[in-house]
């Protein structure tokens, strides 16, 4: 199992993070609440991960907290939750706010999340009350911004990908980031803004 990777990042295409790590690229998913904390290409950054190996595959997942990764593996013992509905949970909205959402068994909240279904968030509001526990402390509290670049429709595009990628359907993505005003965002900051006024 690869718990932890220690390098630099040499590529970020959201989801996808590519990681040098004494010269071998590992190819990492990651959550948006992650990506909104990842430095700059080229600089040094440590992920705490989760293998995942199937028959076709292994996917490695990254997460910028040892909380994050919990949260991720707890998400994925849930019947019918899998690893992409799982960074899809963690990408629409933080530990704490998913954390009042289950307690207060409001599945309304939960059917927000790309993916998640009204069977699905009861069952995840069911079989997660137990498994929550303290939520992470700092959770819920404003992240660093990564400075973006590129002009305004690369971002936008790149933007649009990536809720693609984390479920929503083309209409919605692209409905989605255009309700976002601010045409200086970088487009992890157009994601995170697309998916608060989601929620």
């Amino acid at each position: 199992m690869i718990g932890r990777l220690s390098g630099t990042l040499i590529a970020k295409q959201v989801p996808m993070l590519m990681i040098d790590v004494a010269g071998v690229g590992y190819e990492v998913e990651a959550p948006m609440s992650t990506i909104y904390n990842l430095p700059e290409v080229g600089e040094q950054l440590v992920l705490v991960t989760h293998l995942v190996v199937r028959d076709d595959a292994h996917i490695l997942y990254g997460f910028s907290s040892l909380d994050e990764r919990a949260m991720f593996r707890n998400l994925i013992k849930v019947n019918g939750v899998g690893p992409k509905m799982a960074l899809g949970v963690l990408s629409a909205m933080d530990a704490a706010s998913f954390a009042r959402y289950v307690i207060e068994k409001d599945a309304v909240a939960l059917t927000r999340i790309p993916g998640v279904g009204k069977k699905t968030a009861e069952r995840l509001i069911v079989e997660m009350r137990d498994k929550l526990g303290k939520v992470a402390e700092e959770a819920g509290k404003d992240q660093p911004k990564v400075a973006g670049s590129g002009g305004m429709m690369e971002r936008t595009a790149v933007a649009t990908e990536a809720l693609l990628a984390l479920g929503y359907k083309p209409q919605d993505a692209s409905r989605m980031i255009a309700k976002v005003e601010d045409d200086s965002l970088s487009s992890e900051e157009m994601i995170r803004q697309a998916l608060k006024m989601r929620l």
